[in-house]
């Protein structure tokens, strides 16, 4: 197992955003977690990452408990983050991001093997990266993430606001990376093409885990159907 999450809770204030949750992600694993707007997905990607404050019984991430560990230790563990919005450095360039990216780990990452897998990035090595589109400037994030060698990646809505071509080119491009060995963990509101690439999922909603399981039992599920697939009750 190389994430295990046992009785996660994040409060906001008086608010209890999430509910004791427990998640796991076995090595080589693609896993997504799917909910509506509110349920917590980004809250629990963040508290993870020791970005939040949160209390649990654990966090174990390759063999350690990292309840308590600093956030910037965590990338140079393997553990990396895509947040949602993408958050690249605008007025740096495609390639003076991807250098940042490789920073945690001592400038290990490979920006060749970024380009094979991003040509549109290459092509634009040198621009500011706040000019790029929205679906480059994810592309970006993406890649940057990568130069780091993750053991374990976390995605958080790596669609939003990208056009439906894009968002099939992203999709595609995550397939890839776990293909590769990287286990993800994925939040993503289009639960179906999420489901469509995951080895296992689960349901959160208003901060609970509500369904979990093979991702193909989840596609065949009717509440998940109904919910998140856009089908109508029969």
């Amino acid at each position: 197992m190389l994430l295990e999450v046992k009785g996660l809770e994040v409060h906001y204030g008086g608010i209890r955003a999430v509910k004791g949750i427990d998640v796991e992600v076995e090595k080589g694993e693609l896993v997504c977690l799917i909910g509506a707007n509110g349920a917590g997905k980004t809250t629990t990607l963040k508290a993870i990452c020791r970005l939040i404050p949160s209390a649990s019984r654990t966090i174990t991430y390759d063999g350690s408990d990292i309840s308590h560990a600093a956030v910037h230790e965590l990338p140079r563990k393997g553990l990396v983050m895509v947040p949602e919005g993408r958050g690249i450095f605008p007025q740096l360039t495609v390639e003076e991001n991807l250098a940042m990216g490789a920073y945690a780990r001592g400038g290990i990452g490979s920006t060749e093997k970024q380009y094979a897998t991003f040509p549109r990035l290459k092509e634009r090595r040198t621009q500011v990266a706040g000019t790029l589109s929205g679906g480059e400037q994810q592309m970006l994030a993406i890649a940057r993430a990568l130069m780091g060698e993750p053991k374990l990646l976390l995605l958080d809505e790596p669609s939003m606001g990208l056009a439906p071509m894009m968002v099939t080119r992203i999709f595609e491009v995550v397939r890839d990376i776990a293909s590769r060995g990287v286990t993800i963990l994925l939040v993503e509101q289009n639960a179906l093409l999420a489901l469509e690439i995951s080895h296992r999922g689960y349901v959160m909603e208003t901060g609970e885990i509500t369904l979990s399981g093979p991702a193909r039992d989840l596609l065949n599920n009717p509440k998940v159907r109904e919910a998140y697939l856009g089908e109508g009750a029969a």
